[in-house]
């Protein structure tokens, strides 16, 4: 971040200063969470979580080269002590943002957003320096500590918001106040915490809300709940998606040959033609919006279509696509699940395993729970399982417990009778199971909430050993 003395932090965050002999020195290296990652010049934000407390590895950071430490209580080094080490953060990334003057792109949405993200990230660091979460650090931690990782040289700051509830992303808009705010979509995912799709219409919309005069509120004019939102800003409002009166919009879209979305970019300025690295049709909409959002920050049509034709994965485990040398390709898409999201890797499963024609493999979904869907789940896990067979997916192998169980019994209701779909208990089971059963030519997709963990599913398909166990199974 830009530099500042340990004492303009203490004024900045309302702290005191603790076993400093220096309060003019400076912190000039990144604001880290994790006494590991410290660099020369860092300041180390201690936590107490339930695990591990932050403040027992004080000493170890001043001595990795630590500045000082943004601690709840004195822990014996240079410390800079708040009531609230979480609000603390959260005031000094205001500060550093107000002082730097960047332009902050904040986006919020169901499912799509740290994929959209990464796009919008890959566009706009072709006109300058670019900030943007990683992977999906997008609470009241990770986004203030990728807010204070921008430097004066920084163009764009491109923070991705979560929401658990109603009143977080007014919090973390309020945090960064974002010039332009992009909701991607309402769907289901922590519809078991909202109660409802309303519910979550109507936090998601807090982004749009903060937004200035000058700003731009970047909506999908596919979904109707996020269409709803343009009268709740003060902001101009840019339409994206497939919709005729969308201001940036896909037309002719359709699949490639291998599941890569290719469609014909309309903005403003002009059109260009789309062809995606990135597999699954769900992809399109990602690319409109982060293609509204360049085009917001004066990026022609054709620089555009460029940089989203050559984009890739920034952002591990989703949709990973890897070859084996045998033949078997792995799809990684197990950061995380929701009925959206689910719904979108099965297509894409399904087209991958369509390209290849009769002579290919089969294709395999391997899934495990959606967490967070309340009285909703056993209906949208029972819906995953029949889409997999009306897909004419090969196999299924469900993976866990109680939800996975729903997802095999709806693949049986919907005329999976055979040998088609299979309950294991766990991930080991999968790959024991996969290991014995795969052939040239298969393809695997590895897809469930993040609690479940499969990613270990493909990690040990991808391994060229044939036998050991899970880790952490």
């Amino acid at each position: 971040m830009i530099t500042l003395s340990l004492a303009e932090i203490a004024e900045i965050v309302g702290g005191q200063s603790y076993d400093i002999p220096d309060p003019a020195v400076t912190v000039t290296g990144p604001v880290v969470i994790d006494s590991r990652e410290v660099a020369p010049g860092s300041l180390f934000a201690a936590f107490a979580g339930e695990r591990v407390d932050g403040h027992d590895y004080a000493r170890r950071a001043v001595e990795a080269g630590a500045a000082a430490v943004l601690a709840a209580r004195p822990v014996g080094v240079p410390a800079i002590v708040v009531d609230d080490v979480v609000g603390a953060l959260g005031a000094l990334a205001r500060a550093v943002v107000e002082r730097l003057g960047t332009t902050v792109v904040g986006l919020t949405g169901s499912a799509g957003k740290t994929s959209t993200k990464d796009l919008i990230a890959q566009l706009l660091r072709r006109k300058g320096p670019t900030v943007w979460t990683p992977g999906s650090l997008n609470n009241e931690i990770g986004l203030p500590v990728t807010a204070l990782t921008a430097t004066a040289e920084t163009e764009h700051l491109v923070l991705e918001m979560g929401a658990r509830g109603v009143g977080h992303i007014h919090y973390l808009a309020n945090l960064t106040p974002p010039r332009i705010g992009l909701v991607l979509n309402v769907g289901s995912a922590h519809l078991g915490e909202f109660g409802s799709r309303e519910a979550i219409a109507q936090a998601k919309g807090e982004l749009v809300e903060v937004l200035p005069e000058d700003g731009c509120a970047v909506l999908n004019a596919d979904d109707p709940l996020v269409r709803a939102m343009a009268p709740r800003t003060k902001a101009r409002v840019l339409l994206f998606g497939e919709a005729p009166e969308a201001d940036v919009r896909g037309e002719k879209v359709r699949m490639t040959a291998d599941g890569r979305p290719a469609f014909e970019l309309h903005t403003p300025t002009g059109c260009s033609d789309v062809t995606m690295r990135l597999y699954g049709e769900h992809h399109v909409s990602n690319a409109l919006a982060a293609a509204a959002v360049a085009h917001e920050l004066g990026m022609s049509v054709t620089e555009i279509a460029e940089a989203l034709s050559e984009a890739g994965t920034l952002s591990r485990w989703r949709m990973e696509v890897t070859e084996r040398p045998d033949g078997v390709t792995v799809v990684n898409d197990a950061y995380n699940a929701n009925p959206e999201s689910m719904r979108a890797a099965l297509r894409a499963l399904a087209a991958m395993g369509q390209a290849r024609g009769a002579d290919g493999g089969r294709t395999w979904a391997v899934l495990g729970q959606m967490a967070e869907l309340g009285d909703a789940s056993l209906a949208e896990h029972d819906a995953v399982g029949r889409l997999a067979v009306r897909l004419n997916v090969s196999k299924l192998v469900a993976v866990g417990g109680r939800e996975a169980s729903w997802l095999q019994l709806g693949a049986y209701n919907e005329g999976s009778w055979g040998e088609e779909s299979v309950h294991v208990s766990d991930a080991q089971a999968a790959v024991d199971l996969l290991r014995s059963e795969l052939r040239p030519g298969d393809v695997v997709l590895v897809k469930a909430s993040r609690s479940v963990g499969l990613e270990k599913v493909a990690q040990a398909l991808l391994e060229n050993s044939t036998e050991g166990e899970v880790a952490g199974r």
